[in-house]
């Protein structure tokens, strides 16, 4: 028999969406599926998205949001999982093919999903969430690709928000010269507590590109996209490199050749959605133990199922900073 639990469910007409708290009823499970009592989820960009009525991501409404789940197994048809298991969950087609997150219960299939990393509580794993293990894959890749310490300092751009202030504590526990670039002047000074060496605006990277600039920085992480990235690869160190995870500012970017055959530099695209199930536990364990930031705990803001909608909005319109976790 179906059970009914909480969601926060978004309704989709031609024009509009509605978001509020519901009731939803939950199906059985079928083979290698797993049914999750949700403890906590997050709040990412891409959910403030869901959202909206133009989010073509999403495949089937009603929908309920949700990238990120940390849970406890209370049905499991899975070699993998018993009951009781806490769990973790992000990327593939959480939020986004099935039911998300934002649900005191789901179901999911059990090869998207992970036993809880020892040294990390349910909470503290959606501390980090989608937004923590996008900016632990753009570190793995600038490390694939020689980005040592000693190359020379790191910009992190969009670094207020979620993948931004990981990216900043992580980089700077690893021993990085980090250059985080902001367009809140209110969070310099969480940004400087967060090992960032120096703090700039905006507007000193939102600027018109040469060919080839001024050479500064050994790597980059950008969540902002547009002309923004234009002119970080127009700045780039010889074989410098910077590693894509976002397109805050826009989705379409044009750059020059020049940097690529001249100074070398490699722009590397950063996706966590459909990042093989091979690679996550040991990534994970990684954030577990040597990326995790001593704050980690006290990273951000816990807020409930009702406060989401307001929450949702805020981010899309650039208002939140660091990482919130919804508590189910």
């Amino acid at each position: 028999m179906s059970e009914s639990c909480n969601a926060l469910l978004v309704k989709k007409n031609e024009t509009e969406t509605s978001v509020k708290v519901e009731k939803i009823f939950i199906d059985d499970i079928k083979e290698e599926e797993l049914e999750i009592t949700t403890k906590h989820s997050s709040v990412n960009y891409k959910d403030g998205l869901a959202t909206t009525p133009n989010a073509g991501f999403i495949k089937k409404w009603p929908h309920v949001p949700g990238i990120d789940i940390a849970g406890i197994v209370s049905k499991s048809n899975s070699k993998k999982f018993k009951e009781g298991d806490e769990v973790i969950g992000t990327g593939f087609g959480i939020g986004a093919e099935k039911y998300g997150g934002y649900s005191q219960k789901l179901i999911l299939p059990s090869d998207w999903i992970l036993h809880r990393p020892k040294n990390l509580s349910l909470k503290d794993a959606m501390r980090f969430g989608t937004a923590g293990f996008t900016a632990a894959l753009a570190i793995r890749r600038l490390e694939e690709n020689f980005i040592t310490p000693e190359k020379g300092e790191i910009i992190v751009t969009g670094a207020s928000g979620g993948v931004g202030t990981m990216a900043v504590s992580m980089l700077s526990s690893l021993g990085y010269d980090v250059v985080a670039s902001t367009g809140k002047s209110k969070a310099k000074e969480l940004l400087i507590n967060l090992g960032a060496k120096r703090v700039i605006s905006r507007e000193e990277t939102n600027l018109e590109a040469k060919p080839m600039g001024s050479a500064l920085w050994a790597g980059a992480i950008d969540q902002v996209g547009g002309n923004i990235l234009k002119w970080i690869l127009s700045t780039m160190n010889y074989r410098g490199v910077c590693a894509s995870t976002g397109l805050t500012l826009s989705p379409k970017f044009d750059s020059f050749v020049f940097p690529f055959i001249i100074r070398g530099a490699s722009l590397l695209g950063i996706d966590s959605v459909q990042c093989p199930m091979t690679e996550r536990p040991k990534l994970w364990e990684r954030m577990s133990n040597e990326l995790k930031p001593d704050s980690l705990s006290s990273m951000g803001n816990d807020i409930t199922l009702e406060e989401l909608p307001n929450t949702l909005n805020e981010i899309l319109n650039g208002k939140i900073t660091g990482r919130t976790v919804v508590n189910l």
